[in-house]
């Protein structure tokens, strides 16, 4: 079955991505804050809701869902087995995998502590390899834990849980996708070069970057390389990170530790 899909940013707030992705009829939504852009664009591209994906608790990624339910009644939900929820869900876990042959799509749940301790990714390949060029295969769909040239504060978990969660996603295959839900990507490049000035990726993710924001374009999806090359939270055996920071020394965890203490406050 030859099926084409299309993932489009739904913008919510001030800098929230709601994800849609669509095959033409039915749609699979991540983490609707609002509900209201997302039954716009469902409206505009005559979309059935089929699923929403949750990836953590936290109100601007959740507070749409009952009015979405509310208005399509048959919409399943999943969202992370460790984290409490008022409505009607199937709670998912690490190891856990979801398929939708609607979409071609199994989704692999991976369990990321650290912004919240029930935090998960969603990471889809297709169910039936298609020789089709366009179709998107490798997706991550991450929430808050691996941002565009940075990662999620730690409102719940500890520097060595987001670390540990991190890792798990630099082990991905190099072209996945990476579909976080926050447009920081230019501060956070901008962090990266305070402590990495000599980076050439770097310099021109910024000059990318800069070009897609000016367009009024997302700066997402990145890929897994490209985070690899640029992303200081990736980068902490870095020496010139090391150096930047004077812990040429010190461990990889306590390099983590002070960087995003240090973005904590950039």
């Amino acid at each position: 079955m030859q099926v084409t899909l299309q993932i489009i940013p739904i913008h919510a707030f001030k800098d929230n991505y709601i994800w849609l992705i669509h095959n033409g009829s039915l749609a699979i939504v991540v983490d609707p804050g609002d509900a209201a852009p997302v039954m716009e664009a469902l409206a505009a591209l005559k979309l059935d809701l089929h699923t929403i994906l949750v990836t953590h608790h936290h109100h601007d990624h959740i507070d749409g869902i009952p009015a979405l339910l509310d208005a399509f009644a048959a919409t399943k939900v999943y969202a992370p087995k460790l984290e409490k929820y008022t409505f009607k869900h199937t709670p998912v876990k690490e190891a856990d995998v979801v398929q939708f042959e609607a979409f071609n799509l199994k989704l692999s749940v991976i369990d990321l502590p650290g912004h919240t301790l029930g935090h998960v990714a969603y990471y889809a390949e297709p169910l039936v390899p298609q020789n089709n060029e366009d179709n998107l295969a490798n997706l991550l769909f991450c929430g808050d834990t691996l941002f565009g040239a940075g990662c999620g504060r730690l409102f719940e978990g500890t520097p060595a849980q987001m670390q540990a969660s991190l890792s798990k996603l630099a082990a991905l295959p190099p072209n996945t996708k990476v579909y976080c839900t926050h447009e920081y990507t230019l501060h956070n490049i901008n962090f990266a070069l305070t402590l990495e000035p000599n980076n050439q990726a770097l310099i021109q993710r910024k000059a990318d970057t800069l070009h897609l924001r000016n367009s009024q374009q997302a700066s997402l999806p990145s890929t897994i390389d490209l985070e690899l090359a640029t992303n200081p939270f990736l980068r902490c055996n870095n020496q010139e990170i090391k150096s930047s920071i004077k812990l040429e020394n010190a461990s990889n965890l306590d390099v983590f530790s002070a960087v995003r203490e240090l973005r904590n406050h950039y």
